[in-house]
């Protein structure tokens, strides 16, 4: 039987791997629990903060909240607990969405860059 590659997925993340992952600061992070009754890690025997997949997901939608739309803390209190699963979705729409036009972005400078460095060659009909 051939040994079958598998992709290892961490279980749980640090306050700071959490932080870098969205450029922040940690206490950013640690404020951000006491404000969120959604955001609520477990905690390690030595009392550090372990945050799971699903908890990172509800990091992401506060701060696309807070961050990116504006939203005040209490505003966005409000939102996650009126308009939650829907409020995932969109995110996810508009991510996907983002990461499309970087690609289309980086695709034009390539063809540009392309067509700069080709003589003009004669068009032929």
């Amino acid at each position: 039987m051939p040994y079958k590659e598998r992709n290892i997925e961490k279980q749980y993340f640090t306050i700071g791997e959490v932080a870098a992952q969205f450029k922040v600061a940690e206490s950013l992070v640690r404020f951000w629990e006491t404000e969120f009754e959604e955001l609520r890690p477990r905690r390690s025997k030595k009392g550090n903060r372990l945050y799971t997949p699903q908890d990172i997901e509800v990091f992401r939608t506060i701060y696309h909240l807070v961050k990116e739309r504006g939203y005040t803390i209490p505003g966005a209190r409000d939102m996650l607990k009126q308009k939650g699963p829907q409020l995932k979705e969109k995110i996810d729409v508009v991510q996907s969405l983002e990461k499309v036009r970087a690609f289309l972005m980086s695709l034009k400078k390539e063809v540009e860059a392309a067509g700069k460095a080709e003589p003009d060659a004669p068009a032929t009909e």
